[in-house]
């Protein structure tokens, strides 16, 4: 897979020989190339191709979890008894996919409870019917960069999501502490990354010429 570093030295080789602009930086290119690259995650995940994000998810395997308030949890008319738990701190800011925050999963630290995503709003209604006191799955939602999660006793939890931000400090890799942001992995499909590159040029002022699909085209015109 390619770093952020490789991707931004592609870019930049591009527009080296015609272009020589001191406020071209490195910090500059990456925000153009993530803000592109939200634009095609996200119109994937509208077409429910996910397959090919699995190579960029990435584990917090233990993110602690502290009581909260139910005005903080956007839950205000939820009953008294209900405890709400929260991630001690904001999780990395996640990738927004077409149905929401790019998080796959949320689980126990065991991995043994899943625990399925929902929204103040939704879990409140929920509540409120006959049969909520038979429900014995666990919710969460994001908002505001935490997780809450109602009824649950738990320390911690797991979550595994696409991430914009390096989360080396939150899985406890203290030998990649000190990495410089450029050589992470950059969180975009290889494939989706031609897309990318041609929308960031664009940008910069330059247009390059995307192949044709032949067998595309060909097809096409035996459909006609």
């Amino acid at each position: 897979m390619t770093t952020i570093g490789e991707s931004i030295s592609r870019i930049r080789n591009l527009v080296k020989g015609s272009k020589q602009d001191a406020f071209l930086t490195d910090r500059f290119i990456y925000s153009l190339i993530i803000k592109y690259a939200k634009m095609y995650i996200k119109r994937q995940d509208a077409l429910n191709i996910r397959l090919k994000f699995s190579s960029l998810f990435r584990t917090i395997p233990c993110e602690d979890l502290i009581e909260t308030n139910r005005i903080e949890a956007c839950c205000g008319s939820l009953p008294s008894s209900c405890k709400i738990m929260r991630t001690r701190n904001k999780i990395p800011l996640p990738f927004e996919g077409a149905y929401g925050a790019f998080i796959r999963t949320v689980s126990s630290i065991d991995g043994s409870t899943e625990v399925y995503r929902t929204s103040p709003a939704a879990f409140t209604s929920m509540t409120k019917t006959t049969a909520f006191k038979y429900n014995k799955q666990k919710y969460y939602w994001y908002l505001n960069g935490y997780l809450y999660l109602p009824n649950v006793d738990w320390d911690a939890v797991s979550l595994e999501g696409i991430w914009e931000e390096d989360i080396s400090v939150f899985t406890c890799d203290t030998k990649n502490v000190c990495k410089i942001r450029q050589k992470d992995i950059l969180p975009i499909p290889d494939d989706l990354f031609a897309e990318v590159e041609k929308q960031v040029l664009q940008d910069l002022g330059f247009d390059i010429q995307v192949p044709v699909d032949t067998k595309a085209v060909d097809k096409q015109n035996i459909l006609r």
